[in-house]
């Protein structure tokens, strides 16, 4: 049985966009190299060799060429074209010379905005757990740009590490085109978008994955996050997915590491948008654990995060409850046991020091 999307072979859309990402990345390679978009070493961040950024242009050139071939034009279409191209372009400047975190949170707003009020994308409807919850005017559009510049700025946050926010986007745009496939809903705006961006974030990681030869900078990360949030709205008003558990379920680690942050933050008399080396993955490497490795297990968790979204589609509820309940144990452990809330090892450094002077 051939896979199709508005006529065209799902794995050719795939194919296609893959291989011009793949493809295009030499070239914004040797761009980001010229405006001097480099990404320099420091003590906060994992490479040891300036390294081009900005590879996100790759990422969006192939979504470019994927919606001109495979998808078809309409408001809510053009919203996310102009949507996206706004998050882009504030990713570029970002990327050649840093832009301040208001001008980034307002610019992000505007593109929320056109998404919200010129395409009339919103959650305006959820069904959770047999509760029926309606969003009236003007509830529902608030909801919804949060929601959009939320998740923007959490798949932003998770781009310490080679390959990994292009390797978590590209798990969470299967899945959705997974569970599409499940319900027999391929036909919708999310499950084309989604095998574009499939297809455009693995051409990229390609290059991306460790040791990665390009990153994709706030150009891509922002780019795939409001991508990502824009597909989950369009799932709720084209009912692909049925509930609010399912994207937050996909995005749980994207989602934990941004709330942990901004209570880490907040603990410690930061600004929420003050960077650190306290995310997920910076655990991880504490622990001992190399780049690749750590990459691998997020994915792998991230993996099980998404086959609780699938077994929830598939009518095992109780299943799906049950393993994601269990890895939010597991995860809330990590919480306990590592400084990405709280910072044990200082407050044994602190202990030890008054030891010695007794």
């Amino acid at each position: 049985m051939k896979l199709m999307v508005n006529g065209h072979n799902v794995f050719m859309i795939i194919f296609v966009t893959f291989l011009t990402s793949a493809l295009l990345v030499p070239l914004v390679k040797k761009a980001a190299e010229h405006v001097g978009a480099m990404d320099i070493p420091n003590a906060r961040k994992a490479h040891t060799v300036p390294t081009p950024r900005m590879g996100g242009l790759a990422i969006f050139g192939a979504f470019l060429l994927g919606y001109m071939l495979f998808a078809r034009m309409s408001i809510q279409m053009l919203s996310i074209l102009i949507g996206g191209f706004i998050v882009v372009l504030t990713g570029v400047f970002d990327d050649v010379k840093p832009v301040s975190a208001k001008v980034k949170f307002l610019l992000q707003i505007v593109a929320a905005c056109i998404v919200v009020f010129y395409g009339k994308i919103s959650l305006n409807h959820i069904d959770m757990l047999g509760i029926n919850i309606d969003f009236p005017v003007p509830l529902n559009y608030i909801i919804s740009i949060i929601f959009i510049v939320g998740i923007t700025n959490a798949i932003n946050l998770i781009d310490g590490l080679d390959g990994l926010a292009s390797g978590v986007s590209s798990i969470y745009f299967a899945t959705i085109a997974i569970i599409a496939f499940i319900i027999n809903k391929m036909q919708g705006l999310d499950t084309i978008l989604s095998l574009i961006m499939l297809g455009s974030t693995l051409g990229f990681l390609l290059h991306n994955f460790h040791p990665a030869k390009i990153f994709m900078g706030d150009t891509g990360s922002l780019f795939l996050g409001f991508t990502i949030s824009v597909i989950a709205l369009l799932g709720f008003k084209a009912t692909t997915l049925t509930s609010l558990i399912i994207p937050i379920v996909i995005l749980a680690i994207p989602i934990f590491d941004t709330a942990l942050a901004i209570f880490r933050r907040l603990i410690k008399g930061e600004k929420i948008t003050a960077p650190d080396k306290d995310h997920f993955h910076h655990q991880l490497l504490k622990m001992k654990f190399g780049v690749r490795s750590t990459v691998l297990i997020i994915y792998a968790i991230n993996i099980l995060f998404a086959s609780v979204s699938i077994f929830f589609v598939l009518g095992d509820s109780k299943m799906a409850i049950a393993i994601y309940v269990v890895l939010m144990l597991l995860l809330l452990f990590l919480v306990l046991k590592t400084d990405i809330l709280f910072n044990h090892h200082k407050e044994e450094t602190n202990v030890k020091e008054k030891k010695s002077k007794k």
